[in-house]
């Protein structure tokens, strides 16, 4: 039976569990001759080269002795994710080689993983008895998985209402305090946010967790997280084909609800507030219209150049709000490009930071947990392309260039200066499957900004009194 209190895949039941080698390539030709001969012989004829992903079953008297796993050379997870599908049908493995129980966890869960709310799985995965010192690694994996499911859940069932929930739940799972800003109180204190959501008959609001390690001096980190939980495009409407993947825009949101939970979860030593606007972008009567100037909480006026430029509107009132309350650091993450994508492709979410203290300790923890950012640049030259001469600025350039440079730069004028920031473009999406990583919903970034939260608790960026 699966065990519940875990991800599909892991269990800590170490019954019929057979012994399952990962090995590096040049680790092999060892590893080849301690084995039995047959045993050596056989995995030897089958052409195993410890590739990345590569499984092989080892044979025995009574059927199959074992199992090996090619790890390749990177240190990453996702040769970890071959094994659950790779493996035998419901099958159970104990590993015998000492291995960093948290990458070989995190990775397994991962690629167990698939969305089976609408559709079962064809079948059960194998399972992994859980290595020690594996408490990280299911941790994020859990934390990766929620946002995964939300990003995969359809835009019927997962709305304004719904994301806010997802943040309810895990304030209220781990001792949070969640609160919530709509009707009235939100188009007063949120006006921007509030028009992305005007045209749509399900309400906006903004879902708010604080949370407090409790550790004295502890940094106050903001976050804020684009919830769109679908984008038409509104009046300035998308073709078709930009509408079928529309249910992942609120992938930012998504992303930071899963990161609020990990660093809740592993107690990382900061105080906790995250902001997440959360929206449908819809056409109606009441919908925002080209040319339209909007207020904003700054006090800043944006004229709308496109509707279909929404995400920068909702994140702009977040990022004002989160500065009022004078934090060590703000970091927001939204699908908020397609130039991102344009640039550096699905795979690399696209880091802009006007600090470089900020953006070496995200480059560190990218690095340090395998999960990729890039850094472009807040080049200020262009700065003058928001410009506008019926509002403060407009919410798209003048030129059709560098579409991702000019949503950042939008966003800074509406971070105080002096202020740490970092604003994430990310895809939020697998394409199709790879290692670990199943076609869908993907929390790109998360790990990477779990370790740069942990090194800026280290006093690596000095608290900011309230």
């Amino acid at each position: 039976m699966p065990d519940t209190t875990l991800p599909a895949g892991l269990t800590r039941d170490a019954a019929d569990a057979r012994p399952l080698h990962a090995i590096r390539p040049a680790a092999l030709p060892g590893f080849l001759e301690g084995l039995p001969t047959a045993q050596a012989r056989f995995l030897a004829a089958t052409g195993f080269a410890a590739k990345a992903g590569e499984t092989a079953l080892l044979p025995g008297e009574a059927g199959i002795a074992g199992a090996v796993l090619g790890l390749g050379d990177s240190e990453a997870p996702w040769p970890w994710g071959a094994a659950p599908l790779g493996l035998p049908d419901g099958s159970t493995w104990r590993l015998v080689d000492p291995m960093p129980g948290d990458t070989a966890a995190l990775g397994w869960a991962l690629g167990a993983y698939r969305f089976g709310r609408y559709k079962p799985a064809k079948r059960l995965p194998a399972r992994l008895v859980l290595p020690r010192d594996a408490e990280r690694g299911v941790i994020l994996a859990e934390a990766m998985i929620r946002a995964r499911d939300l990003i995969n859940t359809p835009a019927a069932d997962l709305g304004p209402a719904e994301l806010a929930d997802a943040v309810r739940g895990v304030a209220e799972t781990h001792g949070g305090q969640f609160s919530v800003i709509e009707g009235k109180a939100l188009q007063d204190g949120f006006p921007a946010l509030h028009a992305v959501g005007a045209g749509s008959p399900r309400a906006p609001r903004v879902a708010i967790l604080e949370w407090d390690s409790g550790v004295p001096g502890a940094p106050l980190v903001a976050l804020c997280g684009k919830g769109v939980c679908f984008d038409t495009g509104g009046l300035d409407l998308k073709p078709a084909a930009g509408m079928l993947r529309m249910k992942k825009d609120m992938g930012g949101a998504a992303i930071l609800i899963g990161l609020a939970e990990a660093v809740m979860r592993t107690r990382l030593p900061v105080r906790l507030l995250l902001l997440v606007g959360a929206v449908e972008n819809a056409v109606s009567g009441t919908a925002m219209r080209p040319m339209d100037v909007l207020r904003t909480r700054k006090g800043l006026t944006v004229e709308i150049g496109n509707t279909d430029a929404e995400g920068r509107l909702v994140l702009c009132d977040l990022l004002a709000f989160a500065a009022e309350r004078h934090p060590a650091a703000v970091i927001d993450a939204a699908t908020l490009t397609g130039a991102a994508r344009v640039a550096l492709g699905p795979d690399l979410p696209a880091l802009f930071c006007n600090d470089e203290n900020l953006a070496n300790l995200i480059k560190c923890g990218s690095e340090a947990s395998h999960d990729g950012v890039w850094r472009l640049p807040l080049h200020s030259d262009y700065d003058s392309w928001l410009d506008n001469t019926a509002a403060d600025l407009c919410n798209v350039g003048t030129k059709p260039m560098a579409g991702a440079v000019i949503a950042a730069l939008f966003l800074r004028r509406f971070v105080p200066p002096g202020l740490p920031w970092a604003h994430l473009d990310v895809y939020a999406w697998n394409d199709g499957h790879r290692l670990g990583r199943p076609e869908g919903g993907e929390a790109q970034a998360l790990r990477a900004l779990h370790a740069a939260l942990a090194l800026l608790s280290e006093d690596k960026i000095e608290s900011r009194p309230q």
